[in-house]
């Protein structure tokens, strides 16, 4: 009996460290403004990716202060993003989120005090990363379903 007590007992906690993985104690995660990031490679802009995120606080005292200086947050986060890139060495339209992730909570640590930030989490933490790119020169341009109908197929190359 106490073995399958304790189990289900570490089952619980690993569970819970998981779920706390994701996100923060209730009334502990603040959602960032959307982060827009430009990508390039050697100097050639090649777009932008647009990055979720929410700030962890240490409590909910601290998520209130996060919320209070948000704007002021938010334009170091720019700053930062727009000094140094964050793409990874191999695929310069991926972002590196471990870089990213520890210069954003450097930046907020340093408006608001080393206690007062946690991490931040991308995205919902999980499998969704928070993060869309962009291309500058798209290959196509997207069409509505309503609006199939207005579209002429283009012309077949002649031989």
């Amino acid at each position: 009996m106490r073995l399958a007590a304790l189990i289900a007992f570490v089952a619980l906690v690993s569970t819970a460290a998981s779920a706390a993985e994701k996100a923060g104690d209730p009334g502990t995660n603040v959602p960032m403004p959307f982060l827009i990031v430009p990508m390039s490679d050697d100097g050639k802009l090649l777009g932008y990716s647009y990055v979720s995120s929410k700030l962890v606080a240490s409590s909910q005292a601290a998520a209130l202060e996060i919320r209070a200086k948000i704007g002021f947050i938010q334009d170091a986060f720019v700053r930062d993003v727009n000094a140094a890139p964050v793409a990874l060495a191999s695929d310069p339209t991926a972002i590196d989120t471990v870089l990213l992730g520890n210069r954003l909570v450097a930046d907020a640590r340093r408006l608001l005090g080393s206690a007062k930030v946690t991490r931040i989490v991308f995205g919902d933490g999980g499998k969704d990363t928070g993060v869309k790119f962009a291309p500058l020169h798209p290959s196509q341009t997207p069409v509505k379903a309503d609006q199939m109908d207005n579209v002429t197929p283009p012309a077949k190359p002649k031989p």
